[in-house]
């Protein structure tokens, strides 16, 4: 543990900064709503002295992203409409764990190619996050995946709904940094996936870890 600021509250060593699962018990539990990809449900909680409380959240299947980088530091990145918030948006590629006992990393090598028609053979875990951990338990992985190659036009993945005519660009990762600060680009993979990449890079990417990395974050893989 470091000093204290000016309000007396302890500081703490950068290496001290982690996020600590401590589940508390849950009471009762019920499902208020299936849907097709997650699921609106309600636990009651107990606190221990603050008491129980009852909160409602989805429970998610969670999903992988990918940040492709090629020889000369592009992302690249397709366009979707999302039904939700009425816009095309430009993101990495994406998608969710949806397939029994698959792998995060092959779920990503998946995505790759059935959104943007990549292969890679370098592949590194960039960074984890949850989306909203006060509303949902969603967690997400996203991946690094370099040394780039086409795949053949037989093998390339027939897309539909709103992924049907979907355009792939390649931004420069500064450029494409640049357009998350300026607030043009708000898919949160997208935002989060590009701003760790530029952090890695200007540190050398000594922040990559293996892709094979554990992931307790995610209910399915601790």
């Amino acid at each position: 543990m470091g000093d204290k600021d000016f309000r007396g509250e302890p500081r703490i060593a950068g290496t001290e900064l982690q996020d600590r699962r401590e589940p508390r018990p849950v009471v009762a539990s019920r499902v208020l709503y299936e849907g097709r990809v997650f699921d609106l449900v309600s636990e009651r909680v107990d606190l221990g002295e603050a008491g129980e409380v009852e909160r409602e959240y989805l429970r998610h299947p969670g999903a992988v992203a990918v940040v492709a980088l090629d020889a000369d530091e592009h992302v690249a990145l397709v366009q979707q409409y999302r039904v939700p918030v009425g816009a095309l948006a430009w993101e990495i590629p994406a998608g969710l764990l949806d397939v029994a006992g698959e792998d995060p990393a092959d779920a990503a090598r998946r995505e790759l190619l059935e959104e943007a028609d990549l292969r890679a053979e370098r592949w590194d875990v960039l960074v984890d996050y949850w989306t909203t951990p006060g509303g949902s338990d969603e967690a997400i992985r996203i991946y690094l995946a370099r040394d780039l190659s086409l795949v053949a036009p037989e093998e390339r993945h027939e897309r539909t709904a709103e992924e049907a005519g979907m355009p792939t660009a390649w931004v420069a990762l500064d450029e494409a940094r640049d357009a998350v600060l300026a607030g043009r680009v708000h898919n949160p993979s997208t935002v989060v996936g590009i701003l760790a990449a530029h952090a890695s890079r200007a540190g050398g990417w000594a922040s990559l870890r293996p892709a094979d990395s554990p992931w307790p974050e995610h209910p399915a893989h601790r």
